[in-house]
């Protein structure tokens, strides 16, 4: 499986992070680790809350990231996009995640739009690490030691030319 990873800034709406990687499995197996609370916190993040079209929930991600959510968009197996918010902060930003067959593997890409310029690079960074601790869970593995590979990639993201 094979992680990558993109950043730019957007006019007059921050940043955008887009990671996207192919995983060996059924698209409703992908899906279904994207939208099962059980499922999200062993990989990602705990959640609470409503996750069904309208529903508001919190969450706190593996990185650290603690906040609310709002389930905007909600079409399975295919398009998931939820609203968040960073706890003590006061600009949301939009996470959508988009799954796709390709060949005979799913293809899940999630962009989070509304993160600001100086953020993208840890953003970048820290969803490559959610992607890639995805793919150990769904093939039986454990997830890696987020700040350890977080501080492998950081440097990748940051040399990225944002623009």
């Amino acid at each position: 499986m094979k992680v990558t990873g993109i950043i730019r800034t957007l006019a007059g709406t921050g940043g955008v992070v887009r990671v996207q990687a192919h995983y060996d499995t059924e698209i409703e197996d992908v899906w279904g680790a994207c939208t099962q609370p059980e499922r999200l916190a062993r990989w990602v993040a705990d959640v609470e809350g409503d996750l069904h079209l309208g529903g508001d929930f919190t969450a706190r991600f593996t990185s650290g990231w603690e906040g609310t959510g709002r389930v905007e968009v909600c079409e399975p197996p295919h398009r998931l996009v939820v609203r968040t918010r960073q706890e003590g902060e006061s600009q949301d930003t939009q996470i959508e995640a988009t799954l796709s067959l390709d060949g005979g593997q799913t293809l899940l890409v999630v962009e989070e739009r509304g993160v600001s310029a100086e953020d993208l690079p840890a953003y970048g960074a820290g969803w490559q690490v959610h992607l890639e601790d995805l793919g150990a869970y769904l093939t039986g593995g454990e997830r890696c030691d987020m700040k350890t590979r977080w501080n492998e990639l950081i440097v990748g993201y940051r040399a990225q030319e944002v623009g």
